[in-house]
């Protein structure tokens, strides 16, 4: 069994070898600059592990690793540009570093790239692995698109979030381990088990997410918290909040939702203390333990020999109990 170290490096060597096209530069040299950024490699990495689960050749599934991975940033590239983000991994955004035209144009350049990659198998499952990387394609579209829904509503609800999340998060999640043990020719069955196993790890992860954002550590975090409450997102600590508070605490959150000039520190700072005497952190942790028992679980009914399972468990363990 390989550790996600290994699989890690894997994938960032195929990547740095790859060349997605040479001419025209400007359509292609955001791309590679793109990929080269770096990042967790969290979604290749998790497809080769579940093939791993059923086959040692992992080095013959790469294309499709890094047509996830390729996928994830085309995701990204069309986010920061939407956000009109100036940053990305420390480094300037695509659209920042050229300009809004070669974001979009290479962005759908990665999007058609991935498509290609995933495609380049000779393996039987190749028809049900295109539909299941299409629909996920679809999902991570709408996703985004409830996200941009929500940031002008105050009434969204928690049933709501964890929808949008799914879609917006876990699904890539899922597609990668289901599409690793598909390429094995895993069983059908322990095929789904691992997509499950994704949903709920990638709703516990951004959950995580949303937590560190107010509570992480700044300096292990590797940027200022408090961003999600600057710019007012629809986290779930702040959905839980709008629904909680008493008519005090919703009238002093409104006002720090709807101030233009405000001194982000104090603003931070406030509602900081309102999700402490609201108590939604603990509500945040308790609904993170119950989606990872969730995946736990059905890791567990995975049918393969236990020692097997350990390096996907030791991954999930690293990406909840992160401080970054």
């Amino acid at each position: 069994m390989f550790t996600s170290s290994q699989l890690l490096e894997k994938v960032n060597d195929y990547i740095s070898h790859l060349i997605y096209g040479k001419q025209p530069s400007g359509l292609y040299e955001p791309i590679e600059y793109a990929m080269s950024l770096g990042g967790k490699r969290i979604r290749p990495v998790l497809m080769m592990m579940a093939y791993n689960l059923y086959r040692e050749d992992v080095d013959s599934i790469l294309s499709q690793a890094v047509a996830i991975e390729t996928f994830h940033n085309f995701s990204l590239l069309h986010d920061d540009l939407m956000d009109n983000a100036d940053l990305r991994r420390g480094m300037p955004t695509v659209h920042k570093k050229w300009n809004t035209d070669t974001a979009v144009l290479s962005g759908d350049a990665m999007l058609v790239l991935s498509y290609k990659f995933m495609s380049g198998s000779g393996r039987r499952y190749v028809p049900s692995i295109m539909g299941l990387f299409s629909r996920t394609a679809v999902e991570v579209c709408e996703g985004q698109q409830y996200d941009i829904d929500y940031e002008s509503r105050m009434d969204v609800y928690e049933h709501e979030y964890l929808e949008m999340i799914r879609l917006k998060t876990s699904v890539l999640l899922a597609a990668s381990l289901k599409i690793g043990a598909l390429l094995a020719e895993a069983p059908e069955e322990d095929a789904q088990f691992l997509y499950d196993f994704g949903i709920n790890l990638g709703i516990a992860f951004q959950l995580r997410d949303d937590m560190l954002d107010v509570y992480g550590d700044p300096e292990v975090f590797g940027k200022k918290i408090g961003g999600d409450i600057l710019c007012n997102k629809k986290t779930y600590l702040l959905i839980q909040a709008l629904h909680r508070a008493d008519v005090k605490q919703l009238q002093e959150l409104k006002k720090w939702i709807n101030a233009e000039n405000y001194d982000p520190e104090e603003k931070i700072k406030a509602i900081t203390a309102l999700y402490d005497e609201i108590g939604v952190r603990a509500l945040c942790e308790d609904k993170i333990s119950h989606y990872t028992l969730l995946a736990e679980t059905n890791l567990d009914m995975v049918k393969v020999p236990e020692e097997k399972k350990q390096p996907l468990l030791d991954e999930m363990n690293k990406l909840m109990f992160r401080e970054a």
